[in-house]
């Protein structure tokens, strides 16, 4: 007992430590701000998805005759947008901005759509449609990952303020957020090895969303079981191959979102010995000639306009790595090169004028212009 006490005591310490290393870093030469017109444009994809209920592809597990329904009665909350998780992180882009427009022309419509979708009713029909038998793997564990990032803006968004809707949202995603957090804190123990694909299974992009959510809330076991399985899959990991990199629908690098995630684990120093140990391509003088933008061949494809998503999760990604290294590491002018070439690419897809894209994108790019899981 006295070891195992010890070691949540240093896996704390780290914890804290590692947030203070980081928000002594986070001064990237890509942060900047978002204008309202940008803003307006892509809360206008999402208000034009969440309620949209078809075309719909369901991750749907059918336990008898009454599991057939429309997606609109199956999960009454998050039916649009094409698929169970880009509804969720579209209601997710629709609370960040409204939270931080508060006094823009978008912001009444999609308070609206979120006071529509979050109703106690439909959360609570969500959180049992997630409980049911035979669904133990649903939406796992990106869209989890996701839920869980709404969970943190709603209560960010509460805790700032006196906003009354702030509050009833949160309350009201609370039942849905205790399921999603119960579900992975049974499955990460049981993994015996990391996900390592380049789509919605990779478990290190999520591991990073959920560390972030476990921190703000201060759930110190939750916490403590990610940053123990992180540093279980990862820490050993040396030269990974990002000349593999990408998969032809990949929409994540496997190889930063690792380091991505173990930037927010590691301290300073040792997330910089460590990457230098896992990506020893990152050039030390400024070249950026070692990472470069991919185009989709088809954004009317659903699985090619990956292509375009995974431009912009780069981009964030390689902000995220820059944010974990000191100001004077060889690294950065390489780093913010290509962070500057991704985020260009990746924005100039986000378009709408294909759904296949326009469902999702949209929450990328607040993602990545919002510096998401760096700034504090």
């Amino acid at each position: 007992m006295h070891k195992k006490a010890l070691l949540l005591t240093l896996l704390v310490s780290v914890s804290f430590s590692r947030m203070q290393n980081r928000q002594a870093s986070s001064q990237s030469s890509s942060e900047s701000t978002m204008s309202a017109g940008t803003a307006e444009r892509f809360s206008r994809l999402a208000l034009a998805c969440v309620h949209k209920e078809y075309p719909n592809k369901l991750a749907h597990s059918l336990n008898s005759d009454a599991d057939v329904a429309p997606p609109r009665q199956l999960t009454p909350a998050f039916y649009g947008c094409y698929d169970w998780h880009s509804s969720v992180h579209g209601h997710w882009l629709l609370a960040r901005l409204a939270r931080t427009f508060p006094d823009a022309v978008f912001t009444a419509d999609a308070r609206n759509a979120l006071r529509q979708s979050l109703t106690e009713a439909n959360i609570r029909h969500e959180a049992a449609y997630l409980k049911a038998e035979g669904r133990a793997s649903f939406e796992r564990p990106y869209a989890l990952a996701w839920l869980l990032q709404l969970g943190m803006e709603l209560r960010e968004w509460e805790k700032a303020g006196s906003d009354p809707l702030a509050h009833e949202l949160s309350s009201n995603l609370h039942p849905l957020e205790e399921a999603a957090t119960e579900r992975l804190k049974t499955w990460l123990p049981k993994l015996s090895h990391p996900v390592r694909s380049g789509e919605h299974s990779q478990t290190a992009f999520a591991l990073g969303l959920i560390i972030d959510y476990a921190r703000f809330i201060d759930d110190k076991d939750f916490l403590n079981l990610l940053l123990a399985k992180s540093r279980d899959f990862y820490l050993q990991d040396r030269d990974c191959p990002l000349a593999y990199e990408p998969s032809g629908e990949d929409f994540l690098s496997p190889c930063l979102a690792e380091a991505d995630v173990m930037r927010r684990v590691l301290p300073a120093n040792e997330f910089a010995r460590w990457l230098h140990q896992f990506m020893p391509q990152v050039p030390h003088n400024g070249s950026d000639a070692w990472l470069h933008p991919e185009k989709s061949t088809d954004p009317s494809d659903p699985k090619l306009a990956h292509i375009d998503g995974l431009n912009l999760s780069r981009a964030w990604m390689l902000d995220g790595i820059a944010s974990g290294l000191s100001k004077n590491d060889a690294r950065l002018n390489a780093l913010q090169k290509c962070i500057a070439a991704h985020r260009a690419a990746g924005l100039a897809a986000v378009t709408g004028e294909h759904y296949e894209g326009g469902h999702w994108l949209g929450s990328f790019a607040v993602y990545l212009v919002t510096r998401r899981g760096i700034s504090r």
